[in-house]
């Protein structure tokens, strides 16, 4: 190691460059993830996530409690850690209900909200090992200072915190998808369970996240605008490279050198029959001459997420029956984009796109009559779905909601 740093530092003594490295991780603070002074190319000043700033996550808050009634106790979890082997940990990704709350992109915190007290933020406690195996973390001061929290406590504080403030509540709501024993097994939380008065906190945070502010659909329309130029390429790439497998990795590889932190959702390439399998996901076929490719992708970007379902010919060229089953598509797909304003629903332009098509397949001869409940084997899915910091964004709300300035979908 020594040997290594003298022939990197040629005129450094190695106490020097000890010295000089510890002093450049000191002059900035790490809280483990971007901030203004880290990462000024990410973040503008008063932003705690890229693109979102500190006062908007306190009017979040503020909404939420809203929301909350007068005794009412939300309980979000950050999601775990998850293991792809006992020592190898799969990417890290945020619950989306904790980041829209929080800000914090890390794992291993609890976000309480109540009347009383505002945000309280329960955050863990990073050892001297932690630091050196996987950097610094976000602790209680970070909790104040950064995330704007109203209180903050060290994790190990929770057991004596928390029960007393669930017993002076009502009603609890908490996020059962990232629930955690750290609360779930408190006498208090397992006595309020017991009586009826836990319900899941997606009741709100969905009706919330519905609606997306200015800065949060810059982030969307972003976030669409790499995985379109990605897809692009990725079709010019088709001809040359023919392999879903390179298809795959081509766009993932395009999202990411444009800014997406990783891939909405696995891309399901698809050539020939394997784009009629839904969510098809092995991606290991090579794609015939003369065949279509489908694909299914969208990437993440600081949070927000694309979805769009591309589908060509990697040789270039349609066959006659090819082109007019495209045709129809495409043109079903434009109609059902005009219909995409304010009082509509997606239930109301999933109906009308498959009336269209149910006549575009009798037309064509691949349906004998338009009304055969033989369409949903060929198209068993919906037209679209809410979109945000998920892919299936508020999945709590159903699709017979009027569209309103906002939604994303």
């Amino acid at each position: 190691m020594q040997n290594l740093v003298q022939k990197l530092l040629p005129r450094t003594t190695f106490k020097q460059a000890v010295a000089f490295r510890a002093y450049c991780t000191n002059k900035i603070l790490d809280i483990g993830q971007p901030t203004a002074s880290s990462h000024p190319q990410l973040l503008n000043e008063g932003e705690i996530t890229p693109g979102i700033t500190a006062e908007e996550y306190i009017t979040r808050r503020k909404r939420l409690l809203e929301l909350l009634p007068q005794n009412g106790l939300a309980i979000i979890a950050a999601a775990p850690v998850k293991m792809m082997t006992d020592v190898v940990p799969y990417t890290f990704r945020q619950d989306a209900d904790y980041l829209y709350i929080t800000g914090c992109l890390q794992p291993g915190g609890l976000a309480v909200m109540s009347h009383e007290f505002g945000l309280c933020m329960f955050m863990p406690e990073t050892k001297p090992y932690d630091v050196l195996w996987q950097g610094q973390t976000a602790g209680v001061d970070a909790a104040l200072e950064f995330f704007k929290g109203d209180q903050a406590y060290p994790m190990k504080k929770l057991r004596e915190i928390l029960p007393d403030i669930i017993r002076r509540s009502s009603k609890l709501f908490h996020n059962s998808n990232t629930a955690t024993p750290t609360y779930l097994d408190l006498e208090a939380f397992r006595k309020a369970a017991e009586n009826n008065c836990v319900k899941d906190i997606s009741l709100f945070t969905h009706e919330l996240r519905l609606i997306k502010s200015t800065a949060e659909q810059k982030l969307m329309r972003d976030s669409a605008s790499i995985a379109c130029q990605a897809l692009l390429q990725t079709m010019i790439h088709s001809k040359t490279y023919p392999h879903e497998s390179m298809l795959s990795a081509k766009v993932e590889y395009e999202c990411r050198m444009r800014g997406a932190q990783r891939m909405a959702f696995n891309p399901v390439v698809g050539g020939g029959c394997n784009g009629s399998v839904i969510h098809y996901s092995r991606n290991d076929q090579k794609v015939r001459d003369g065949d279509f490719v489908l694909m299914d992708v969208g990437c993440e970007l600081h949070g927000y997420v694309s979805d769009l379902t591309r589908t060509w010919p990697p040789c270039g060229k349609f066959s006659a029956a090819q082109e007019e089953l495209y045709e129809l598509i495409l043109q079903t797909n434009k109609e059902c984009i005009k219909l995409c304003k304010p009082g509509a629903t997606i239930l109301e332009i999933h109906n009308y796109s498959v009336e269209t098509l149910r006549k575009g397949f009798k037309e064509l001869g691949i349906l004998q009559n338009w009304k055969s409940d033989f369409y949903h084997h060929l198209n068993p899915t919906s037209i679209g779905h809410y979109l945000g910091m998920d892919v299936h964004d508020c999945a709590r709300v159903g699709y017979d909601r009027p569209l309103k300035p906002g939604n994303n979908n």
